[in-house]
């Protein structure tokens, strides 16, 4: 009964048991004691009220009206939202007795899970959804032409794991992300951009001199997922930034947009000249004045995220110009512009990043409302994690559900 109840994350009844029971007894018949076990163990585990969450509507519950779910259904959604995992005994005993329904009770167990190493699972789990860090796995740079190999690799992976990490678990503000003076590095990490005294393969945290390399946007995984396999890309730099930081995609390339052609007579471009040239054709201008900008303030990172003050041949200019006029210079520069002039549409992203991990659905039009009154209640708080997560748990999309229609 008592794994059942695990298993199913709800109390059991005796129809939850019987059917178990008939597999207990024929797994018994055909051999002992163990296959019995066995037989009634591997049929909870291939019932659809383990495999699925399964939130029953309430009787009587009108076609399509929205109501409350029960405290054990919040209890599950609090537990996949944390901790990628079941319930636990504390949290299940208490949805049980409706003890989720005390907003200091919820508080309470939201930061007691918050402080469990299973919320480690939230970490490594939304940061690689958000981030694209699980592109790291599957990227491929050129090593005739930079220095990568699978141990750089997996450093990337660490280091932004760590960093995000620390952020959830000192309870930072989300504004970290950005600004965040230190990051962790092994010895190859450290030689690779430069930082010294640093030795051995365990990671350390550092506190970062340099502010280019502050904050998420100076670390290798995100430079390097966003780049080409032995070259830079300010499109696609610029485009991520835009996409997964300010919540304001750019429309898909209209068809038939020709690659980047080699300069004439052999002369080798740098990429401000090869995007030069490349907007200046009329279809692709509008998109790229707002994405080439921002990529450019990277340029100072190469493919692999390595410092660099040329690019073929030519000193690297990083300054951009957004269409509104506003003027930026490197990675440092652009970092501040979204922490100050764009600063609300970072904190809607990464609420409706978040919300959407939560829920396990996309956001939609109807929820809007909702992440406004989130990114409000955080910001009382400059936005600090726990803040953001419990404004997320106490918020009409996470504690409401829809009746279905039939």
């Amino acid at each position: 009964t008592r794994l059942a109840r695990r298993a199913f994350r709800r109390p059991v009844t005796s129809a939850d048991i019987q059917p178990l029971y008939a597999f207990y007894e024929r797994g018994r018949a055909q051999g002992d004691f163990e296959s019995g076990i066995q037989a009634a163990v591997e049929a909870m585990l291939v019932s659809p009220e383990f495999l699925f969450r399964i939130e029953q509507d309430p009787q009587p519950a009108g076609a399509g009206k929205a109501y409350r779910i029960s405290d054990v259904d919040l209890a599950s959604r609090l537990s996949f939202f944390l901790w990628s995992s079941i319930p636990d005994d504390e949290l299940l005993d208490l949805a049980e007795r409706g003890g989720l329904s005390d907003p200091a009770a919820l508080t309470r167990q939201v930061r007691r899970m918050l402080d469990d190493p299973r919320a480690d699972a939230l970490v490594s789990n939304f940061a690689g959804q958000w981030l694209h860090l699980r592109n790291v796995d599957t990227v491929k740079p050129d090593p005739v032409v930079l220095p990568f190999d699978e141990a750089l690799r997996q450093a990337f992976r660490t280091e932004t794991t760590l960093f995000v990490s620390s952020i959830f678990r000192e309870d930072r503000s989300l504004l970290d992300l950005l600004t965040a003076d230190y990051t962790f590095v092994n010895q190859r990490l450290a030689e690779h951009y430069g930082i010294p005294r640093v030795y051995g393969s365990q990671f350390r945290r550092v506190t970062l001199t340099d502010a280019n390399r502050h904050g998420l946007l100076g670390q290798g995984s995100v430079l390097t997922v966003t780049s080409y396999p032995n070259r830079t890309s300010v499109v696609q730099r610029g485009k991520w930034i835009l996409e997964n930081l300010l919540g304001t995609p750019p429309p898909p390339p209209p068809p038939d947009v020709p690659e980047l052609k080699a300069a004439p007579h052999g002369k080798v471009l740098s990429m401000r000249e090869q995007m030069q040239v490349h907007r200046a054709n009329a279809v692709c201008a509008a998109c790229h004045a707002r994405m080439d900008p921002i990529g450019f303030a990277l340029e100072n990172y190469d493919a692999v995220g390595r410092w660099r003050s040329e690019d073929a041949g030519t000193m690297i200019d990083a300054s951009g110009k957004l269409p509104d006029g506003t003027d930026f210079q490197g990675p440092a520069g652009l970092s501040q512009l979204l922490l100050t002039r764009y600063r609300d549409d970072f904190v809607r992203t990464a609420t409706e990043k978040l919300l959407t991990y939560a829920l396990g659905r996309g956001v939609e039009y109807y929820d809007f409302p909702a992440v406004r009154s989130i990114d409000r209640e955080a910001a009382r708080d400059n936005y600090r994690i726990s803040s953001l997560i419990l404004a997320i748990v106490k918020s009409t999309p996470f504690q409401m559900r829809r009746a279905s229609d039939s």
